[in-house]
């Protein structure tokens, strides 16, 4: 087989007529690629100097092709034209909105967000939609948690979103719910492997592609921590406020205080805190205790000065019905667990949160 070696020796070989430089130092060899029998590369030329150079191709051809073991050559010339003094790119150039912009159709959105992951942050979401929807409001639910979206699965949404114009995507619906995921967009057990730049993009089409419609209020389902996705969307969409929700235990506040902080920088206003797992009911004696403690996340919300929104237990019950496809709050709305989502909804509408 012919080496790459092999082939820069007969470039050596070769002069340019123009310059008089051998190709193989001219700076014109580009992508050179020797794969077992097969040798390509480009030639950029001056398209001036395109009638000189064509014989010193078709040698070049030759004489690798009498190369030992070369099977077959593959020689393309480009000509690049002079760059022309670069267009004005401000001239005509419609202003660009600055800082976060409304989204047509949505009176108020909500951010529903945790510090750490583990909480019940998509839960509580889920069922609070479905709460509002019980208390007549129109309601969507974006599901931001691009890395873990379990809002599918949580709502009985399933099959691809479809677009009828290639730009504007129609949401799924169930429940009273508007719902959109990018779940619905990969397979169930397919990884979501992006990068910033990718997050913030689908993001941006999700609010402002999906077709809405009129909705009182948008809740967005985010990504446990402080990340590029509660950043991008503080920045670009105008926000009610953020719920936050923790369990009463230490390490799951220290994480939420670092969420708040995050939205206190951003200028995102809290709304209020929810503590999710706040205790647990023996289902077989009745007994209660609080596994995770009591009361930090009451604490807590009285230090910063924000309401204690609710108090979620620990419940058998939400989870199965998240599970099975409909949130408590629709499949059991008499339980005490959906009258706490609810009285949640029920207090975010009275004080003209949602």
């Amino acid at each position: 087989m012919a080496t790459r070696d092999e082939v820069l020796n007969v470039l050596k070989g070769l002069k340019d007529p123009v310059s008089g430089a051998d190709l193989a130092s001219s700076g014109m060899v580009r992508a050179l690629n020797v794969d077992g029998g097969e040798v390509r590369f480009v030639m950029e030329i001056d398209p001036a100097n395109a009638t000189a150079l064509t014989p010193v191709k078709t040698e070049a051809e030759e004489k690798i092709a009498a190369l030992e073991g070369v099977t077959k050559v593959s020689i393309v010339m480009t000509a690049h034209a002079k760059p022309s003094a670069p267009p004005d790119l401000k001239a005509n150039r419609p202003a660009q909105p600055q800082g976060p912009q409304k989204i047509p159709g949505i009176d108020r959105i909500l951010a529903v967000a945790s510090g750490k992951g583990g909480v019940g942050k998509s839960t509580v979401s889920a069922n609070l939609a479905a709460a509002f929807a019980a208390e007549g409001r129109r309601v969507g639910l974006l599901d931001a948690d691009v890395y873990g979206p379990s809002q599918p699965r949580m709502l009985g949404v399933s099959g691809r979103p479809s677009s009828p114009d290639g730009k504007t995507i129609l949401p799924m619906r169930n429940h009273g719910v508007t719902m959109m995921s990018i779940g619905l967009m990969t397979r169930e057990e397919e990884a979501v492997v992006w990068r910033g730049p990718m997050l913030m993009g689908a993001l941006q089409q999700m609010l402002n592609q999906v077709q809405w419609g009129a909705l009182d209020v948008l809740i967005v389902d985010l990504p446990p921590g402080t990340g590029d996705v509660q950043m991008t969307l503080a920045q670009k969409a105008e926000l009610t406020g953020a719920v936050i929700v923790s369990t009463p235990q230490d390490i799951a506040l220290l994480d939420a205080r670092k969420g708040i902080n995050m939205f206190e920088k951003l200028g995102t206003p809290i709304v209020g805190m929810v503590e999710n797992m706040s205790t647990h009911i023996c289902s077989q004696c009745g007994h209660e205790e609080h596994v995770f403690g009591h009361g930090g996340v009451a604490a807590e919300a009285k230090k910063l000065g924000v309401p204690l929104l609710a108090e979620i237990p620990l419940a058998m019950d939400i989870r199965v019905a998240a599970d099975g496809g409909a949130p408590l709050v629709v499949s059991k709305p008499n339980a005490p667990q959906s009258q706490a989502f609810r009285t949640l909804a029920r207090s975010l509408i009275d004080s003209g949160n949602a």
